[in-house]
């Protein structure tokens, strides 16, 4: 193609090609931010950094994500879905080079907060790309991207990390120099790919915070926020205590058990997502809240006992079921949005999981050296069965999808 001025304009990849690259740059950003979890048993046991402690970087990450989706997450509707997505790609990149020289807590702070707003431009701005370019079928094939991307890129970057620091060199920076190349390739490739939003003004007035709403009904907002809440819930639980339900309740230090441990809550996410394109969202929805909220219940039971082995089956059964509610639920509040709402529609999306998971991940930062672990790992199963609870009763009045 030539432009005004004769020369050459660069060649474009496909929408199919550009959704693969939206996908697997999404992908590798939660990646990034999955690595450093099978680090901190080094942290805690080589750099004195304790349990409250952690839990704080995770709130730290979780709060930067829902700020970045409150204050960035419509701003891609006006300067375009790749440069904002470059701009993500860009602070995961910072992040992983703080993280690679942690040796105390505010390293590992400032590294955390730089992926959370990573994670929460990505998930707007990528997600939308993602929704934009996907093909009409399989069906809800963007809702499937978007809601397990994020969980299930953080298990593979744990397993990953957990992988290298028990066989690799230099367990403390050689993933994170891996995902930084990674990131860097999918930047240029991001430039190959073709707009979907035309450049138009008001940037500024985007970065007032707003809470996008579906149109229609708002009860299947509050219905889909529960389920988003439960869900994230357990995963930022996951996240902050991986390390400690391994060493203290399962009776092992390794850095590869613990990435196994945090990640078979979310590895099997996409398994349910796919179910829930077969059978229809508010159905998978409900069957995978329930699976979810019992399947946990067992994991608090398995932690009692120290049993491993039903810690991971009862953990990969919530995934699956976790998986199944968040695309069904994604499915539904997308459902006939214009392509200028998919963005503010999915910062709202992530702001309340991510909210969620911040305030109880708040409320496990000032209890859990005084109510032990498993206890608070009662209070989490009884909050998610509540949470499952109203948002199945929520979306029962709707009708069926």
């Amino acid at each position: 193609m030539i432009v005004a001025d004769g020369s050459r304009a660069p060649r474009r990849l496909a929408r199919t090609g550009a959704f693969a690259v939206a996908t697997a740059a999404l992908t590798a950003i939660f990646v990034s931010s999955g690595m450093p979890i099978p680090l901190y048993n080094l942290y805690r046991l080589d750099d004195g950094i304790t349990n409250s402690a952690l839990a704080v970087t995770t709130v730290g990450y979780l709060c930067a994500t829902a700020v970045a989706l409150l204050a960035f997450g419509r701003l891609s509707n006006h300067l375009g879905r790749r440069p904002v997505a470059v701009v993500s790609i860009v602070l995961a990149i910072a992040g992983v080079i703080v993280l690679s020289q942690v040796h105390s807590l505010p390293i590992l702070l400032l590294g955390r907060v730089l992926q959370g707003f990573a994670c929460g431009i990505a998930s707007s701005t990528l997600g939308a790309y993602v929704v934009d370019t996907a093909p009409a079928k399989p069906r809800a094939i963007g809702a499937l991207v978007t809601a397990s991307a994020p969980p299930f890129g953080i298990s593979m970057g744990a397993i990953l990390s957990g992988f290298l620091v028990e066989s690799g060199p230099a367990p403390r920076t050689l993933a994170f120099h891996l995902i930084a190349g990674v990131l860097i390739v999918l930047a240029l490739l991001l430039a190959l790919c073709p707009e979907t939003m035309q450049r138009t003004p008001g940037a500024l007035r985007s970065l007032r915070p707003r809470i996008q709403t579906p149109r229609g009904s708002r009860r299947i907002l509050i219905g889909a926020a529960a389920a988003f809440i439960a869900t994230w819930a357990i995963a930022g639980f996951y996240q902050a205590f991986a390390p400690s339900m391994t060493a203290d309740y399962l009776d092992t230090n390794n850095g590869l058990t613990v990435a196994l441990v945090f990640s078979s809550v979310v590895i099997l996410n996409p398994v349910g997502g796919i179910v829930a394109g077969w059978v229809g969202s508010r159905w998978s929805l409900r069957v995978g809240l329930i699976a979810f909220a019992l399947a946990f219940c067992v994991v608090v039971a398995a932690m009692t006992v120290g049993d491993i082995r039903i810690f991971l089956l009862a953990s990969l059964i919530a995934s699956i079921g976790m998986g199944a509610a968040s695309t069904s639920a994604i499915d539904i509040l997308m459902d006939g949005a214009e392509p200028l709402e998919r963005a503010g529609l999915l910062a709202t999306v992530y702001l309340i999981s991510y909210g969620g998971a911040a305030t109880t991940g708040l409320f496990s930062t000032a209890t859990v050296d005084t109510l032990g672990l498993s206890t608070l790992a009662t209070i989490f199963a009884a909050l998610c069965t509540f949470l499952s609870i109203v948002a199945i009763a929520a979306l029962r009045v709707t009708k069926p999808g």
